[in-house]
């Protein structure tokens, strides 16, 4: 085997600000910063901008979508009343 090849596994900090969530895993990424983890350890952190913590799959949130702008784009395009055959 070839040596210097892989990359280092070592445990890093994924934190999700927004969600004020953290997460302790074994990773390669790579890392600029560093925090305290609760057994006191300092380990490198990467903030990610969304997690299961937050994400609106996860929690049950949803977002309102805008229909009443594609009605109204529809309907200017189209007109009010969509012609029926008989």
């Amino acid at each position: 085997m070839r040596h210097a090849v892989h990359p280092v596994s070592r445990p890093v900090l994924f934190r999700d600000r927004v969600a004020g969530f953290e997460l302790l895993v074994p990773s390669t990424a790579a890392a600029r910063h560093t925090a305290e983890w609760e057994d006191g350890n300092t380990y490198p952190v990467v903030d990610v901008d969304i997690s299961s913590a937050s994400h609106p799959i996860y929690t049950g949130a949803s977002r309102a979508v805008d229909i009443a702008g594609r009605l109204q784009r529809f309907e200017r395009r189209y007109g009010s009343t969509a012609h029926t055959r008989r």
